[in-house]
């Protein structure tokens, strides 16, 4: 499951905080001290993305913890303590609302500003990219409170790093610090320390880089590469050739990709209608 960490409750409705930047969703996990998560903010943050899934204004979506000390530190121990189960109910998209919400075709930009342990771990490697601050640290220390990180980690992180660092990690539960993760590939880009907020604003800015891209075209990646990324090369064709990727068929025949080409010898931006 997820590292337990304390956390001060707060209402739901107040745990996830939502603004958009340069047309690119901010949502930022907001529940002092640590970020942690229980099963309603869970619920909260899935409500959120969902809503994001269906706002066509809206491109990417950017992941945070508010301050500057934690981006989360996973399962809430006080949720814990009173009473909430480990196999609680936390929704369709699962722990942390994103964990197993598979059918997103929209980009998530995790921008870790801090820890990132058990769960926020987990939730980080289920977005679609990672943006850390310099001093960010990520681990998965279950296995030292008799548990395993279930909700992704233990899944997820052997296909993002060398299988024997990922074992590693998954055994010992060590540190992994920002640097030494975006040596192994596993963060997109370490921000530079700086006042302000340089993970959120490095991450928007990438978020602003891949909405510029057309939106079926982005969709069509992450479909893609759900639907391949277990598959050998001529297993992936197959299944690219199959028919059965709406995003991807949808792409092939839209106005965007006529529009793309012609901008290119036009030599102007692309007018992109998602359509």
């Amino acid at each position: 499951m997820n590292a337990p960490a304390h956390s001060g409750t707060r209402p739901p409705a107040e745990a996830v905080r939502r603004e958009v930047r340069d047309g690119v969703l901010v949502l930022t996990l907001d529940r002092p001290k640590a970020n942690a998560v229980d099963s309603a903010t869970s619920h909260a943050l899935y409500e959120a993305l969902r809503a994001f899934r269906d706002d066509e204004t809206l491109r990417v979506a950017v992941l945070t913890g508010a301050g500057d000390r934690f981006f989360s530190a996973g399962w809430d121990l006080r949720a814990a303590a009173a009473g909430e189960a480990i196999d609680a109910d936390h929704g369709p998209g699962g722990f942390a609302g994103l964990t197993e919400f598979f059918a997103l075709d929209k980009p998530v930009v995790a921008a870790v500003n801090g820890l990132a342990f058990g769960g926020g771990f987990e939730l980080a490697l289920a977005a679609d990219l990672i943006v850390a601050d310099a001093h960010a640290e990520f681990a998965l220390p279950e296995v030292g409170i008799g548990m395993i990180p279930d909700s992704g980690g233990v899944l997820r992180l052997p296909h993002r790093l060398p299988r024997a660092v990922a074992t590693e990690l998954l055994l010992t539960g060590r540190r992994m610090g920002a640097a030494e993760a975006a040596r192994w590939g596993l963060v997109n880009r370490v921000a530079e320390p700086g006042p302000g907020t340089p993970a959120l604003d490095a991450a928007v800015a990438l978020g602003r880089e891949i909405a510029a891209g057309a939106p079926l075209a982005v969709a069509a990646v992450k479909e893609v590469l759900r639907e391949t990324g277990q598959l050998g090369v001529a297993e992936g064709y197959a299944r690219l050739r199959s028919g059965e990727l709406p995003r991807y068929t949808a792409m092939l025949t839209s106005a965007d990709a006529a529009e793309g080409p012609r901008a290119f010898a036009e030599k102007r931006t692309p007018r992109w209608t998602g359509s």
